[in-house]
């Protein structure tokens, strides 16, 4: 019963997790914002869970996995029902940030389940627990239209969250406390801290340069950003077990992996934030005008081709060689957004264009992830993969973010309603940086051949 409750924790986190992507357009209208404000919404989360990330399953063996992960879903539920509560913005934006710590969910129920249960069995719960959460992100696409239009959108917080209440009480309760494991490591909370930091300031800098331009609280923005940076960098490289352990990016097959996933996923967020917009739109020639419901339907198959592109990405990866894979994926990439800039009238168009570029960015950062776990020491492997996660989520968060800041400026003053050319602007941008990564392939190939 015990790791029924987990698997059933993963369905409702992964629910939670994504109800914002097709009901976005929706908040926007609620809460009174433009799209350089909606993209926060779903960035504070990312950013959280970039920071969680590669400390929880340390915490979780230092602790307990069962300690350390009923209080991560306290501070979940928390930020739930805020989330589920909020009148205002600043209001459901922190309830993003303190649900962002659901990240750490799923190392924590795999130290419970190989601790619960015998080897073989626990892998396939492993796998069984990593599936539910992936189809908890299906599900919350499905979801969140009927509710918020049938209920309010408040409502599409609130259930998951009631779900992760009720789940996580029965995991508490009846689960055995997991032994902890003694650790002189330590946790490496300043770094946190800083980057967390670091991060939310950033994308504050964008959304206030999209709504005023220059100025000078934007030039204090850009200091306290540079200031934070700054003293993450050096904190991380005095730290005895840092968050990050910089020292890896000096070797070329890590900065490599860095640099691709990086520019592959600035590109997949911005269209992870355009298209739910145009769907939702309805100008003079171009959008579709639908609600939440159908938005959920239409982005549906793109959730499908990123779940089976991880499983596909390793395979690829060993079969072809991750280089090889980036390429290929950089091309679909690349000509999917150009070819979108011209056609997107049609909702076929569109949801074609989510299909490929999900599958194609899905592919190629887990391929790097599976080259670069091979490629490092086996004593690196968590920190070099932990590096790349970090890394995945700035990316999409930073893409996601230029997207809203690109439509923001382009909007109509007397509509409310970005322009055509907006839109066109951004899927061209996303299709010159993912084209970016075929010059970083070509360049870090004739360093190695240096």
């Amino acid at each position: 019963m015990p790791i029924v409750a987990l698997g059933v924790l993963a369905l409702a986190l992964g629910t939670l997790q994504s109800v914002v992507e097709p009901a976005l357009p929706l908040l926007q209208g609620e809460l009174g914002i433009g799209p350089a404000e909606g993209a926060l919404i779903g960035n504070t989360l990312l950013i959280t869970g970039a920071v969680i990330a590669p400390v929880a399953g340390k915490l979780g063996d230092r602790y307990g996995g069962k300690r350390v992960l009923v209080r991560l879903m306290a501070v979940v539920a928390a930020g739930g029902m805020l989330a589920a509560l909020a009148p205002n913005l600043p209001v459901l934006l922190l309830g993003q940030v303190l649900q962002g710590v659901m990240v750490g969910a799923l190392p924590l129920s795999f130290i419970l389940v190989r601790k619960h249960l015998p080897a073989g069995t626990s892998q396939a719960a492993i796998g069984l627990v990593v599936a539910l959460f992936t189809g908890g992100g299906m599900v919350g696409t499905l979801m969140a239209g009927p509710i918020a239009e049938g209920l309010s959108w408040h409502w599409m917080f609130a259930l998951p969250t009631i779900v992760i209440i009720a789940t996580a009480s029965v995991v508490a309760r009846l689960l055995t406390p997991d032994r902890p494991v003694p650790s002189h490591d330590r946790i490496d909370w300043p770094g946190l801290l800083l980057l967390s930091g670091t991060l939310l300031a950033f994308m504050l800098g964008l959304v206030r340069v999209t709504s005023t331009g220059l100025s000078p609280a934007v030039g204090a923005i850009a200091v306290v950003v540079a200031a934070l940076a700054s003293g993450w960098v050096v904190i991380e490289r005095r730290a005895v077990s840092p968050m990050v352990d910089l020292r890896m990016l000096a070797k070329p097959a890590m900065w490599h992996a860095c640099v691709f996933t990086f520019v592959i996923t600035v590109g997949s967020g911005m269209v992870i934030f355009l298209l739910p917009q145009l769907f939702a739109v309805s100008g003079d020639g171009y959008g579709l005008g639908v609600g939440t419901t159908d938005i959920g339907l239409f982005l549906l198959p793109g959730a499908v081709a990123g779940a089976v592109s991880d499983s596909v990405g390793g395979i690829a990866a060993r079969r072809f060689g991750p280089r090889a894979v980036v390429v290929v994926g950089t091309v679909v990439t690349a000509a999917t957004m150009i070819a979108l800039a011209s056609l997107h009238t049609e909702a076929w168009q569109l949801v074609l264009a989510k299909v490929l570029t999900a599958f194609a960015a899905g592919v190629g950062t887990t391929a790097l992830l599976a080259g670069t776990a091979t490629a490092v020491g086996t004593g690196d492997i968590g920190i070099a993969t932990g590096l790349l996660v970090v890394t995945r989520v700035i990316g999409v968060a930073l893409g996601a973010q230029v997207g809203g800041a690109i439509l923001a400026s382009g909007t109509d003053p007397l509509t409310g309603l970005p322009a055509e050319s907006a839109f066109a602007t951004g899927f061209a941008v996303a299709g010159l940086v993912a084209a970016l990564s075929l010059l970083v392939v070509h360049i870090t190939k004739k360093g190695v051949r240096a």
